[in-house]
């Protein structure tokens, strides 16, 4: 997969860069592992702090190549610094780890963005495992995002606790987790049940509950479950009952389905597909502000 990345971050980064710019990142490519090194700390020294712009092609064939891969709002820095350690030669293990260690026991904030956004493209992702468990646990906000945003490594290479106290966080700190990859595969009972409790501690607070994180209990539906659909349907917020309503119906658990049908127009809207998840999709979440 590396030869094949590295060709198409390369497509991207030759649509971002000055002939300046391409030529230091080339001449830094064909180095030895400490000047790649060296190269990837010295980025912004040579390159535009801008965001780079991907056309709809290079980004299908991103998610093609690797689904749940993304570079959008990467920036240029970023991007170089994940395609130059695309250069480093993983054939002599203990020498390929050896430099991606150093980098990150180095590494300063946006050094650290970078390296968390290379894990999925890295050789040997087990080694990374510890790396990337701790960064769920940072208290950076870049460095949470860059391991928990459009990123694949979590869901090929987290254990059922480790994945759960990612999507936990995700939700505790009002991100979007529909950008989690790997958010409907990797559901689990226990993750259903700490939502379960994460919701009625903030409800007890007077705050919301961020309506798409529901869309995680549904194939665990049970009677307590059911209970806490009553309490959405009840909500003065249309977007609660709407959610409710799909998880009703897509959990197939009879008690849910005779539920639903109290609220017929909302049964019919999810029949109709007039109500889906993708509704309940946003990066402005705000559930920490109580609602009047």
């Amino acid at each position: 997969m590396s030869n094949f990345m590295q060709k198409m971050l390369w497509d991207i980064l030759s649509q971002n860069t000055s002939e300046t710019e391409k030529s230091w990142l080339q001449n830094n490519s064909v180095s030895n592992p400490l000047e790649l090194m060296t190269a990837f700390v010295a980025c912004p020294r040579f390159l535009s702090k801008k965001i780079v712009s991907v056309d709809a092609i290079r980004a299908q064939q991103l998610a093609d190549s690797l689904p749940g891969f993304s570079v959008e709002d990467w920036s240029l820095v970023r991007l170089a610094r994940v395609w130059l350690l695309t250069h480093l030669d993983p054939s002599d293990k203990d020498a390929y780890i050896k430099s991606i260690t150093t980098l990150f026991d180095t590494a300063e904030l946006n050094e650290l963005v970078a390296l968390y956004s290379a894990l999925p493209i890295l050789a040997y992702p087990e080694n990374w495992l510890f790396r990337a468990t701790d960064a769920v646990r940072s208290n950076m906000g870049f460095v949470f995002d860059a391991i928990a945003m459009r990123n694949p490594y979590p869901a090929h290479n987290f254990n059922e606790p480790a994945w759960n106290q990612l999507v936990m966080k995700t939700i505790f700190n009002d991100k979007p987790i529909h950008f989690l990859y790997g958010l409907e595969e990797k559901r689990n009972q226990n993750l259903a049940q700490i939502l379960s409790d994460f919701a009625h501690e903030r409800w007890a607070a007077g705050r919301s509950v961020a309506p798409q994180v529901w869309r995680l209990i549904t194939p665990f539906m049970d009677d307590a479950l059911v209970d806490d659909m009553k309490h959405l349907l009840e909500s003065k917020y249309e977007e609660n009952r709407q959610v409710a309503a799909i998880c009703c119906i897509e959990s197939g658990y009879q008690p849910a389905i005779e539920l639903i049908k109290n609220y017929p127009d909302l049964e019919k809207a999810v029949a109709g597909k007039q109500l889906q998840w993708s509704d309940f999709e946003t990066k402005e979440l705000n559930t920490y502000v109580p609602k009047p």
